[in-house]
């Protein structure tokens, strides 16, 4: 939609100056009224394409992303302990389907699965 809007903004424009020259022959307040019509709407499209409606349009596209990334990481995880593969190493799959700009490095993993376990209580004897 939003790249649609600089087209509307030239449709108003071209009608605007069909208009204005429908209104030569007239007195020049009237022209001067259709010709910022004309740029009312060509200012207009581009307003609303480049400050509101694209500005929305790429938060939307990135929060699904977003989204998508975390489900497909999942999916990563529990196809791979499906195909039976070792619990360790299925999180080890779905780390490295981690988009790279989210992804931990491996020392922070370390600190953070070794800061886990020493926090964890020790399991009941049986």
């Amino acid at each position: 939609m939003a790249d649609s809007l600089p087209g509307l903004g030239i449709v108003a424009a071209v009608l605007g100056v069909v208009s204005t020259m429908g209104a030569l022959g007239g007195p020049p307040e009237e022209i001067g009224h259709k010709v910022a019509a004309a740029l009312v709407g060509t200012f207009l499209g581009i307003l609303l394409c480049y400050g509101l409606i694209g500005p929305i349009a790429f938060t939307m596209t990135k929060a699904v992303d977003e989204e998508h990334s975390y489900y497909h990481v999942m999916r990563v995880v529990i196809v791979s302990f499906m195909k039976g593969v070792p619990p360790g190493i299925a999180v080890e799959y779905g780390g490295r389907a981690i988009p790279g700009h989210v992804r931990p490095n491996f020392q922070d993993t370390e600190k953070t699965i070794k800061h886990k376990s020493d926090a964890a209580p020790a399991a009941p004897a049986v």
